[in-house]
């Protein structure tokens, strides 16, 4: 008898755990990710809407804010604040601090004497 049950909701069990899965998906820095990780981690946003965004991005610079996705053709207000919580900002990073070697170490205190 279980078996059966277990049969039944087998298919809203499975589709229970993909959607969890979606639900707690990692945020997507909008400056720094490529079209594909924008188009996987972006809900209503296909490949040719990802693109749109690099494409933005590339000749605009990095996004100040959230809602200047709007600015890209075909991101609508509606779409940004479905995916805000996935949504974040950070600077791209840059040749010269991506290359940029590390500071040296402070100048080690003289003992008392």
């Amino acid at each position: 008898m279980f078996v059966t049950h277990l049969r039944k909701f087998a298919p809203t069990l499975a589709a229970m755990m993909l959607l969890t899965q979606l639900v707690y998906a990692e945020p997507v820095n909008i400056n720094t990710a490529d079209a594909a990780a924008l188009a996987k981690a972006l809900n209503g946003i296909g490949p040719a809407k990802a693109k749109a965004i690099v494409s933005y991005r590339d000749k605009n610079g990095p996004f100040k804010t959230v809602d200047q996705l709007a600015m890209v053709e075909g991101i609508t207000q509606k779409l940004i604040d479905k995916n805000r919580a996935d949504i974040k900002l950070g600077a791209e990073k840059t040749q010269a601090s991506a290359t940029a070697p590390a500071a040296a170490p402070p100048p080690k205190a003289k003992p008392a004497s």
